[in-house]
């Protein structure tokens, strides 16, 4: 056969594209697909709750005070009937016995249907707790415990002029509440702020929270009876009798400063983050108040939520590698997050991934389908999430394909040990540029929020890499102890078809530093590709500078930057997760803030220390950002104000 030049070079450059297009990295949507599961003209869903009943049906709870049963849910045509309504903002369901369990605001609701008619007929109250009437006294729950109680969270109230201060103005605003069937109430925990996410994982009781005021960032936390969660509001209902917290309010304010202040006027002052303060954590206090439980792992603001919600324990043999792990919600930033987690010296600790984003509304609510896939229920208002619906129903499908992912990480004595879901490229591995680390902790005061701080990047001493190429284990130099290490793993590449990590960052919440036998220097590989040899003395005269350099210096320097420009700033400084150019999310679009014409050092002020008041149609504030440089402010406010 007689081939051409023309068909040569054709060949060569078809051989070409395929093997780029077969070398790019796959992504999220690749092993798991986001579908809508259909619904009727006529409901808004707002899904407050999910739960799949005996006979695979789904049962959805809405903010709008209405549950629905949906038959065959799974399939492409699910059928839809409203099983009850008029209720009060339903954040939660439950069955038990063939009866189904909601928390309204005020009270747990038991619904029967009597007749068998698809409809319920009784509406009998389990239990009611006080309310004052405040909008943010949301009630979650409840969850069914292995003994057949029931647990149910109280949200927090907020203040008339201190409208940033958050209180329990009624009994069991801030508290974990134990309800019986009988409907015999027990106080079970006190501390809570925003208690969106619980769930039983294991026979346990486990809650996120979201960031605010006493709340550095979101987290998973190990809920038992007597726990005091770290909100202090709820400590003024624990001289109560039945209270298993005795952690007195007089003795907490005793130990920290709740910034009460008033200026001349007498009116009080918002507290704002004071940047190089003297501060306290959550790990110091404990010493102080030994009922502090401090989180599991958490889930760093605004990189991985901005509203912690549901967790969820993946079944086994779903999901692939991911089986046992735990999958946790936001609602603000509409995403998954996956969290690994292990026990070293009697304390739960672990890494958290990102899993999967683009869901089209807030994620408050993860419940399995008896197919293997997730159902995700979503609701935004008044809240603000990143998804551009207001509510909806999704569904999370695996296609059984294996993502080259970090499937764990566990800590060791001098570093951490981590395992792939499919064999590493040695070079790339053994190769000390491919990793790296930094720790970080948050504030423990009674601001909104908290930045990152004490800061410190870490050395990447040695790596060694398992026979199987399925694990890595890499020296890193100055651990701490309860703080959070981030693991990045950018340069490491999978052995078939040196493909990227889809998620090559790592969150890891080192509560304790395990014993044991360390690595010595001469079986890990210390090979380092961006080391480079000092450079030589340069032997070139200075030359004198350019007229008018200067003034071209000042010329490109005041030139507007693109988004592309200011994208790995955004990025970085968790903006993205909260602000879009032209949408509003969370936060206002970066084109409306263009509108207030501030200037380049009004905005590096307002990032250090935000004017939530001035933006009063956003209910979740924005934390301060005293980590953003101001050069780094200046060329954000540079992109900003080009939009106007």
């Amino acid at each position: 056969m007689t081939y051409t030049f023309k068909t040569i070079l054709t060949l060569a450059l078809s051989l070409s594209f395929s093997t780029l297009f077969a070398q790019e990295t796959p992504k999220e949507e690749d092993f798991f697909k986001i579908t809508k599961v259909r619904v009727p003209e006529g409901p808004i869903l707002e899904v407050g709750g999910l739960i799949t009943l005996p006979n695979g049906d789904l049962g959805v709870s809405t903010r709008r005070g209405e549950v629905y049963i949906v038959e065959n849910p799974t399939s492409t045509k699910p059928y839809w009937r409203r099983f009850a309504y008029g209720l009060h903002e339903i954040l939660g369901i439950a069955y038990k016995d063939g009866a189904i369990y909601v928390a309204q605001r005020g009270e747990l609701t038991k619904l029967v249907d009597k007749d068998q008619d698809g409809k319920a007929e009784i509406y009998e109250t389990v239990y009611a707790w006080p309310l004052s009437g405040h909008y943010h006294e949301y009630s979650f729950g409840p969850k069914l415990m292995p003994d057949g109680t029931f647990m149910v969270t109280a949200n927090v109230a907020f203040g008339d002029e201190e409208w940033w201060r958050a209180e329990s103005r009624v009994p069991m605003r801030g508290w974990a509440m134990n309800i019986t069937e009988g409907g015999k109430m027990m106080p079970y925990a006190a501390g809570f702020r925003s208690p969106a996410g619980i769930g039983i994982i294991d026979g346990q009781f486990y809650y996120t929270e979201n960031q605010g005021d006493w709340v550095g960032s979101g987290g998973l936390w190990k809920i038992n009876k007597g726990d005091f969660m770290g909100h202090p509001a709820s400590l003024r209902w624990t001289s109560l009798p039945n209270s298993p917290v005795k952690l007195q309010s007089d003795f907490f304010y005793s130990q920290m400063d709740e910034r009460r202040l008033k200026n001349e006027q007498g009116r009080y002052i918002k507290p704002e983050n004071r940047v190089n303060e003297s501060f306290k954590t959550l790990f110091e206090m404990k010493k102080v108040f030994p009922e502090l439980k401090l989180p599991s792992v958490w889930l760093p603001y605004g990189i991985l939520g901005i509203s912690s919600s549901e967790p969820v324990k993946i079944p086994a043999n779903t999901f692939g590698p991911f089986a046992g792990q735990i999958l946790a919600g936001d609602q603000g930033m509409s995403i998954i997050s996956r969290i690994f987690l292990e026990t070293v010296k009697g304390q739960e600790q672990g890494a958290a991934f990102l899993f999967r984003k683009g869901f089209r509304s807030g994620v408050l609510r993860l419940e399995w389908g008896t197919d293997g896939s997730l159902f995700v229920g979503e609701t935004n208002r008044g809240w603000g999430s990143a998804g551009d619906a207001n509510e909806g129903l999704e569904r999370l499908v695996y296609n059984n394909k294996i993502p080259f992912e970090m499937k764990a990480v566990r800590a060791m004595p001098d570093g951490f040990e981590v395992e792939f879901t499919a064999p590493v490229d040695r070079k790339s591995a053994e190769d000390l540029a491919s990793y790296n680390a930094e720790s970080f902790i948050y504030k423990y005061h009674p601001v909104y929020g908290s930045p990152p701080v004490n800061t410190e990047k870490l050395k990447i001493a040695g790596v060694k890499i398992s026979a199987d190429g399925l694990k890595a284990r890499i020296i890193v130099q100055n651990l701490r102890q309860y703080y959070i290490h981030t693991l990045t793993l950018d340069g490491l590449r999978s052995q078939d078809g040196f493909y990227s990590l889809v998620h090559p960052v790592a969150y890891y919440t080192l509560n304790q530093i395990p014993d044991g036998g360390k690595l010595s220097m001469s079986e890990v590989s210390t090979k380092n590709s961006a080391a480079t040899p000092a450079a030589a003395p340069s032997t070139k005269k200075a030359t004198a500078p350019v007229k008018g350099g200067a003034a071209a210096t000042k010329t490109t320097s005041t030139k507007a930057p693109t988004f592309k420009e200011v994208e790995g700033l955004l990025t970085k400084n968790t903006c993205l997760s909260c602000h879009n150019p032209t949408k509003r999310q969370i936060g206002p679009p970066f084109a409306e803030i263009a509108k207030r014409k501030y200037s380049p050092e009004k905005i590096f002020s307002l990032i250090h220390n935000p004017q939530p008041q001035n933006w009063p149609g956003y209910s979740t504030e924005m934390p301060p950002m005293p980590q953003v440089t101001k050069a780094e402010a200046f060329k954000i406010a540079g992109y900003i104000n080009s939009l106007r």
